[in-house]
């Protein structure tokens, strides 16, 4: 008897087993899962006997899923979120009294644009609860909220999966950035003397800013490459840089309005046209009927949205 129960499987090795079908690697499964190597090894070996299958066999330095691994994936995800569901609280939900911790994943930018405000907020209502900020991957965003690793993803993720829930906040345009006293400041506002300007442009990339890849096209479609002084896969660290030089920069204006005071920086419309960014929060299924993710939702729809701020007025 003792020997078949140490032989079932437990939540813990099936929630591998969920990461490791979407990942394809031990190696980003144990980063995701915040465990080692050899643990999500040791874990494999086991599901593997229980399965009496592979489950994964290797394919050069990619691991794919067997027949019988893609054949349970739906089963799976249908029994963690059975087990979330038991486990979360049916009872209602009082800020007041509250200690929860609410994880958020952000961007760079999301940290800037989004934490101020919103510590301030939560402090004034609910004085014990937690705010925990986890540095955005937009290849790993769905999966750490389906896992519970995070409750609330903020920011722009045009490619996000069909089933995670979403809520639009608001719509963001770019401005172009220039330091204080720039010497031309004049005559850069203009089409001509934009593109005649040495700039500082800021590249795409998934570990966070992925939604910016149109706009970063359009620039450098237009500027030639002899007046892109830097390429930076940061806005910040491209502000900053303005700030120093006489290079321009161009970001999305919510930033540019946070960022222009501190930094010395002035800011005006890009004489290009780019996409606008839409701006939303992002959740999975599996708590959208949790009390207390409902109200940490509504909290930060109702003060970061557009619909909320005109109702406000």
């Amino acid at each position: 008897m003792a020997e078949n129960a140490s032989s079932e499987l437990n939540l813990r090795e099936l929630r591998i087993l969920n990461a490791l079908l979407h990942e394809r690697s031990i190696t980003r499964t144990a980063q995701l899962l915040a465990t080692t190597q050899p643990g999500i090894s040791k874990v494999l070996r086991n599901l593997r006997a229980q399965f009496a299958d592979p489950l994964f066999v290797r394919n050069g330095h990619a691991m794919q899923p067997t027949a019988k691994a893609l054949d349970i994936a739906d089963q799976l995800r249908t029994l963690l979120g059975a087990a979330d569901g038991l486990r979360a609280s049916v009872s209602a939900f009082d800020p007041d009294q509250s200690d929860r911790t609410f994880s958020l994943l952000l961007t760079d930018v999301g940290m800037i644009r989004f934490l101020p405000p919103l510590i301030a907020h939560v402090a004034a209502i609910a004085p014990r609860v937690k705010i925990r900020a986890t540095p955005l991957d937009s290849r790993q965003f769905e999966l750490k909220l389906e896992a519970g690793e995070a409750d609330l993803a903020l920011g722009a993720f045009p490619k996000a999966a069909r089933h995670l829930r979403r809520q639009r906040l608001y719509f963001d345009g770019y401005v172009t950035v220039m330091r204080d006293g720039h010497p031309r400041m004049s005559t850069l506002r203009s089409r001509t003397g934009f593109l005649a300007e040495r700039h500082i442009l800021v590249t795409a990339s998934e570990t966070g800013h992925a939604a910016h890849g149109t706009a970063q096209r359009v620039l450098a479609s237009q500027i030639s490459p002899s007046n892109i002084m830097l390429q930076v896969p940061s806005f910040i660290a491209g502000a900053i840089v303005a700030a120093e030089t006489d290079g321009l920069t161009t970001l999305p204006a919510n930033l540019a309005k946070r960022l222009a005071g501190p930094l010395g920086l002035t800011a005006f419309d890009t004489p290009i046209a780019l996409p606008r960014i839409e701006i939303a929060q992002y959740w999975h299924e599996r708590y959208h009927r949790d009390a207390a993710h409902r109200w940490f939702r509504s909290e930060t729809f109702d003060l970061f949205s557009s619909t909320a701020h005109k109702r406000r007025r």
